[in-house]
């Protein structure tokens, strides 16, 4: 009985501090860049997108194919960097252990 009173103590305390780094990932913003930072994407630790930042020499009315690639390669290069951000925080706290959607 003991040593179920010591796990559920220790399920609790990494409950709490899981949800702390939640609230620190929260904070964080990570930026992805394409085209040698031509176009810049911000998201926040819950990789949804806080901004994009396109500077007019992106912009070529003839070739907007290319200006859409570079806001998809910014995007993907800023959620990368949330995701791999926030696995190495999971890690921390999980010992290594893979317990998928706990971020």
């Amino acid at each position: 009985m003991n040593n179920m009173n010591q796990m559920m103590k220790q399920v609790k305390k990494m409950q709490e501090q899981m949800l702390k780094a939640q609230e620190e990932l929260a904070n964080k913003t990570f930026e992805g860049t394409a085209g040698g930072g031509v176009v810049s994407v911000t998201v926040n630790g819950h990789k949804k997108v806080t901004s994009v930042v396109i500077k007019p020499e992106a912009v070529d009315p003839d070739d907007v194919e290319m200006l859409q690639d570079l806001v998809l390669a910014a995007t993907n290069d800023a959620m990368l960097k949330a995701e791999e951000s926030a696995g190495k925080e999971m890690s921390k706290l999980t010992g290594g252990l893979n317990i998928p959607g706990l971020f």
